[in-house]
């Protein structure tokens, strides 16, 4: 069985790592590029660098960043935000990024999926879904959470998969930043309807809430920032619970022979 992936997500807005709630009331949460050190040494998975702003504002991620980030990390990264051509994907993986997350884009131009997987294939290309529970079902959201679009989240999922999307980021806009659990029902929906990876995001604030999103929920991966920004856990106390509660996850030597929490 493949090992379960825990990832530390940052949100950047104007150069500062930010968190919310639901996608409003952000509040600063650091400098990118030391909690991306912190979390390189407590030997997180991969991490996440999203510019929450970007498509909202209609201006490109810079590169600084992601040249930045390559520099001093040992860990995958993702970067997205903005990201609209091939020739972004580009100058992002160019810089350093192992993978960019794609959303708004995706969205507006579904052909930038199938495009951008056929030249930097598919591990390279991820697509983030922010949904929002509507009637029986949820609702696909763009523009950092701004813009409904009408889109069924279900069918969406199986859509980006079906043109060649490595995996999927899944962000509960109900849930963001409560810390009371993610979804369980669109997780476990989408990850039973798809062959690829999905990331749950949104509502991991308990150890049981990452082990509910990785069992009951079927995700891959779990992401999270506020219970990691604000040291309510580290990555490897979390890692070190999950596994004593049978999840299979990538383990250090030095989890391995901490007997701490």
């Amino acid at each position: 069985m493949l090992a379960k992936r825990i990832i530390p997500c940052l949100d950047i807005k104007a150069g500062r790592v930010v968190k919310g709630v639901s996608f409003v009331d952000l509040r600063d949460a650091g400098d990118p590029l030391e909690l991306a050190m912190r979390y390189n040494a407590q030997s997180a998975d991969e991490l996440v660098f999203l510019d929450i702003t970007a498509s909202h504002e209609n201006r490109g991620l810079t590169l600084e960043l992601a040249a930045r980030l390559a520099r001093v990390l040992f860990i995958p990264f993702t970067i997205g935000g903005g990201l609209s051509t091939l020739e972004d994907i580009h100058n992002i993986v160019t810089a350093g990024a192992d993978k960019v997350s794609i959303n708004t884009a995706a969205v507006t131009d579904p052909g930038l999926i199938s495009r951008g997987a056929e030249r930097f294939g598919s591990q390279c290309i991820v697509v983030a879904m922010d949904v929002k529970r509507e009637g029986a079902g949820w609702e696909v959201y763009t523009h950092g959470g701004r813009r409904p679009t009408g889109i069924d989240a279900i069918q969406w999922a199986e859509e980006v998969a079906r043109r060649g999307a490595g995996e999927i980021l899944l962000t509960s806009m109900d849930q963001d930043g409560q810390q009371n659990g993610y979804d369980l029902a669109v997780t476990s929906a989408i990850s039973s309807r798809v062959q690829i990876p999905v990331i749950a995001s949104g509502g991991g604030g308990t150890i049981e809430h990452f082990y509910q999103a990785l069992t009951a929920g079927k995700a891959d991966a779990v992401l999270a920032a506020s219970v990691f920004h604000f040291g309510q856990m580290t990555v490897p106390g979390l890692k070190r619970a999950l596994h004593r509660k049978g999840v299979p996850v990538r383990l250090t030597p030095e989890m391995e022979h901490d007997n701490g929490g």
